[in-house]
This record gives C-alpha cells, sequence and structure tokens, in this order.
C-alpha cells in the first residue's frame, strides 16, 4: 500500500493527512544536516578516507552491489579497503562486530555478509558507524567504504556516492512518509558522484547495470547457466523484488511462481519447501541465499548479479581517492 503511494504520480486524497508529517521530515532532516555542517553536532574525523555509498530515498537501489565493485576496484589499485555497515535485521551481543566468514547473517545483517564473502575484506557493523571505523583501523585498512549512511552524519565522509534507481527514480518527490525520500533531490547537487542503476541516465549520472552471471546450487556450489533449469520458482527478498524478476525474463527464464519477500526478512525452512513444491528448482537473489545456505535442499540456487560500470567511473573514483591521500598526508 505504502510503496503504490509513493510510486504514482498523484497523492490521493486518503493520504492527505501525511502531508504535514511528511514536511516535518522534510524539516529535521535540514536541520540534522545543518547542525552537522556547521559543526554544532560532534562528528568523528578519521584519520583515513572515508567514501559514503548510499541514497537519498527508502528502499533497494543497487548499493551493495556497488559496494562490492567499488571495493574490488579499490583492491586492484593496492588499497587496503575496509567495509562498514549498520547492519540493518542483524542483532549482535556485542558491538562493533567484525565479521568471519562463518558469521550469520542472523547476527550481522544479511547485506554485510553477502559483502564479506564477496570481497574477504574486513568487513564491521556497527549501528554507530564510527565505531565501527575504528575498529577497522585496528585491521590496518587504509580506505573505508561504508555500505549506506548517507544520512548517518556523525560520521564524516571525504566522498559520497548515491545510487539512484533508474526506474523508480524518486517516486512522487514526497518526504517520508508521503513519499520515499529521506533528503531532497537538491541534496544531489552536493554529492561527489550520482549513479544510475538500471535506466537511462540523466546529466551528470554514471550509468550502472547490474548483470548476472550463472546459477549457484546453494548446496554443492554447482553452477550452470539459469535457462536450463525447469519450473523455476522465483524468490526475491530484496528492496525491490520486481527488479530481479525482470532479470530472469530478459534471461528467457519464465518462473512457474514469483515470490516477493520483504526486504530483510527470514522465512522458516518450512515456508521455504513449500515455496518450493511449487516448481522443480527454487531461485533466489544471491542475498537471500546468504541466510538460508544452512537449511538449503539439492534443488535450491541464487542468481549472484555483478555492478557494471564504465571503466572511466571507476578512474574517475579512484583520482578523486588520490588527490585525497595527498591533502590527508
Amino acid at each position: 500500500m505504502v510503496e503504490k503511494l509513493w510510486f504514482r504520480e498523484d497523492v490521493p486524497v486518503w493520504a492527505a493527512p501525511l502531508w504535514p508529517i511528511s514536511k516535518l521530515f522534510g524539516a529535521v532532516a535540514r536541520y540534522r544536516r545543518q547542525r552537522y555542517l556547521s559543526g554544532k553536532a560532534p562528528c568523528y574525523r578519521a584519520p583515513v578516507p572515508v567514501i559514503v555509498v548510499g541514497n537519498i530515498m527508502i528502499g533497494g537501489n543497487g548499493k551493495t552491489p556497488f559496494v562490492v565493485w567499488l571495493v574490488e576496484q579499490l583492491k586492484a589499485q593496492g588499497y587496503r579497503p575496509g567495509v562498514v555497515s549498520r547492519g540493518y535485521g542483524g542483532k549482535s551481543e556485542q558491538y562493533p562486530l567484525l565479521l568471519s566468514q562463518t558469521t550469520s547473517p542472523r547476527v550481522a545483517g544479511d547485506e554485510p555478509v553477502l559483502i564479506a564473502r564477496r570481497t574477504q575484506v574486513p568487513v564491521c557493523v556497527d549501528p554507530d558507524r564510527s565505531a565501527a571505523v575504528k575498529r577497522l583501523l585496528d585491521e590496518g585498512v587504509n580506505v573505508v567504504v561504508t555500505d549506506d549512511g548517507m544520512q548517518h552524519y556523525r560520521l564524516d565522509r571525504d566522498l559520497e556516492i548515491v545510487i539512484v534507481d533508474g526506474q523508480r527514480r524518486f517516486g512522487n518527490g514526497h518526504y517520508i512518509p508521503l513519499g520515499p525520500l529521506r533528503e531532497h533531490t537538491s541534496r544531489l547537487a552536493t554529492v561527489d558522484m550520482v549513479v544510475n542503476n538500471g535506466g537511462e541516465p540523466h546529466q551528470g549520472e554514471w550509468p550502472m547495470t547490474l548483470v548476472p552471471t550463472e546459477a549457484v546450487n546453494l548446496r554443492s556450489g554447482q553452477r550452470c547457466q539459469v535457462s536450463i533449469l525447469p519450473e523455476v520458482v522465483a524468490m526475491a527478498g530484496i528492496g525491490h523484488p520486481p527488479r530481479f524478476f525482470a532479470t530472469l525474463q530478459k534471461m528467457g527464464v519464465t518462473p512457474v511462481h514469483s515470490e516477493a519477500v520483504q526486504d530483510h526478512q527470514s522465512l522458516s525452512a518450512e515456508a521455504l519447501d513449500s515455496l518450493a513444491a511449487k516448481g522443480q528448482h527454487l531461485l533466489m537473489t544471491e542475498k537471500d541465499a546468504v541466510k538460508y545456505q544452512g537449511i538449503a535442499q539439492d534443488n535450491w540456487w541464487y542468481l549472484p548479479v555483478a555492478a557494471k560500470l564504465p571503466d572511466t567511473a571507476a578512474n574517475y573514483v579512484l583520482e578523486k581517492l588520490h588527490h585525497l591521500k595527498k591533502h590527508k598526508n
């Protein structure tokens, strides 16, 4: 219901009571940012460059694949990157939490676990991202990437990169709860890079696409072309599930059933078995797979995707980072 409201052109009469709350949200967001910019609110300044990858609206838009891409670019240039995250959906008894290759998504959240497994770099989770950065410094990192955190102004940043959903853009353009915005679209003019995921880039935006690879079996690790799997049941527990289903259609796969699951929601083994029984193979996103690997059946698969950007995009970020390091030194 709420998402349908956010991404329709008009605001229905029944949603009118949300208008003053939305205006108040916007005023508070502007006030908070201004307090940090003016130095009236405390802000942690790390001794190494901090790159924030975030967005100005609620919901998934491809931040995590971009973070993986960015970390890979940094590693290729000899940097020692680390990643910090709030760890949404995870419940740890102690923070900051430095992930290992066996850390459960129930403790750390699914996105940090995915990033740690894909990149093999130190990943630290803490609702206070400044504390997470301090912990990463003990691991010898010389650049920090934050997965989300655009509005976490208690952590100072050297570069800000905003990911825009190229299809949905910014919905009706209103603040939460009337619309999906956390900050006004004018905020884009103040960031270092705007990346358009899956749409026609507007002026000044860098194009990004999510490129699927082969399907991977959750139990055996076997890989195969997704198009050869018969009677696929598709499941997506990401910010915008239709993106995953559309990807399958482009690959020539028409699922016998598609199940959209709430972002970060975990299903029981019984629910997954029941879902898989609707076809011959259960196919999910990689973000879902990190939660279910321990209970997977032989016919459960996931489809990894990789962010693809122009080579000039990597050069652009690396050049900015190079100038930052010269300045810090």
